[in-house]
């Protein structure tokens, strides 16, 4: 948990004036924060106050800023997801209360999406601007693979079990899987639990209920993942298998691999290490139908954005907000349509037809845009003490080390 405690101070000092001081910013490190250096760099121009931006690991991030959020080196800004990742640090008055600032400013105000602005929002009250794009989880698969071995993008349960053994009989790993990162397994779970149950099911869970974990729709979804696994769709050393550093993705521009269920974020990630595949092999679609399930085929799972948040510790507030406010600018969006990614910018629809690949843009944005219900990714919606165990769990039925019945037991136990 955060220490709710007094920081002893964020960023330097430099006086009241700003001369000289700055401002430490926390990102989470991966192939799109380069658009956050470029904005940093672009702001830093002008600002009597610096923005220093400090890139850390995906894999480490959480951990560090929890730490640092105790400290006295807390930064000024960070990085988040919203939601449950922010709960802790609200609970504790460590975040700057932006509600007056988005209502007064016309920049931040009419910059972005109402739904994303809320998405990032506690209680009613707005804690984050919107930094980069919207990330709804999507089947990406490898075009060349699906041409040579007479494979469509699966529609339906039974199109996506007929691709899994089409490839597993040509010695081709039906679905790449970063197994021993935890959270890629969990849009397995969130996708399926949406498809069979509808989102009700986790919203319950969200808002508390951990007798919800006991629906029905769960053990469902549990005992689906057992026999995807038993099926080998993911192959036999998915629990080796990272995403952070290319393992998954790499699998998938290479053809070892047919498909990834992964976030948008997959085409920026493929766009830096492998842009020819990017451009020319990779194909996406939404996550299939599942016969007999409530849940609407057009909903969506995944992270509406993520969102730079303000230390209330900061001496620094203003300057701070004036940085979050190059979020909305058209320079800083043009940015992330040209890394692949889809802004949530009230401006962003007059510019899909510029980003590297107008169609993923387009068909990522209207998919968005028609989900009746786009849900959290649960470890960011869960508070710690929830999603933890949550992912330790899923970790387990994955692996075979539990059952379905014994998955929801554990979770309905987690209180």
């Amino acid at each position: 948990m955060v220490m709710a405690g007094v920081l002893a101070g964020c960023g330097s000092d430099g006086g009241s004036g700003g001369g000289g001081a700055t401002l430490t910013a926390y990102v989470y490190g991966d192939d799109a924060v380069k658009v956050q250096q470029a904005a940093v760099k672009e702001f830093n121009k002008t600002s009597d106050v610096k923005v220093k931006l400090v890139s850390v690991p995906g894999t480490d991030y959480v951990n560090k800023l929890r730490s640092a959020m105790g400290s006295p080196s807390a930064p000024d800004i960070f990085f988040n997801w919203g939601g449950g990742s922010i709960k802790p640090y609200v609970d504790a008055n460590q975040l700057v209360d932006l509600t007056s600032t988005f209502k007064s400013d016309a920049t931040l105000k009419d910059g972005f999406l109402p739904s994303i602005v809320t998405a990032g929002s506690l209680d009613g009250k707005v804690y984050g601007v919107p930094m980069r794009g919207m990330q709804p989880v999507m089947l990406f698969y490898n075009k060349t693979l699906f041409a040579e071995n007479d494979v469509t993008a699966p529609k339906t349960w039974e199109d996506l079990q007929k691709a899994i053994k089409t490839f597993k009989s040509k010695g081709i790993t039906p679905f790449a899987l970063g197994g021993s990162d935890k959270w890629p397994e969990l849009m397995w779970l969130e996708y399926l639990l949406d498809r069979i149950g509808g989102p009700d099911v986790f919203r319950k869970i969200q808002n508390g209920d951990s007798t919800a974990w006991g629906d029905p729709a769960v053990l469902k979804t549990a005992q689906t993942v057992k026999q995807l696994v038993d099926d080998g769709a993911f192959g036999k050393n998915f629990n080796s298998v990272d995403y952070g550093n290319g393992g998954a993705p790499t699998l998938l521009n290479k053809g070892k691999a047919a498909m990834h269920l992964m976030g948008s974020w997959e085409y920026s990630t493929q766009l830096g290490k492998a842009p020819e595949f990017a451009e020319k092999d990779l194909g996406w679609t939404n996550f299939p139908t599942v016969a007999g399930g409530v849940g609407d085929p057009a909903d969506v799972v995944g992270n509406p954005t993520n969102y730079w948040s303000v230390n209330a510790r900061t001496k620094h507030k203003d300057a701070a907000i004036a940085f979050l406010k190059t979020m909305a600018s058209k320079s800083y969006a043009q940015a992330l349509v040209d890394n692949g990614d889809v802004p949530t910018t009230s401006n962003a629809a007059s510019m899909l037809s510029g980003s590297p690949n107008p169609k993923f843009a387009t068909d990522q944005y209207e998919m968005v845009q028609k989900a009746p219900d786009f849900t959290l990714s649960w470890d960011q919606a869960l508070e710690s003490r929830i999603a933890t165990p949550l992912l330790t769990e899923i970790s387990k039925l994955f692996a075979g080390k539990s059952t379905p019945e014994q998955f929801v037991a554990a979770m309905k136990a987690v209180k």
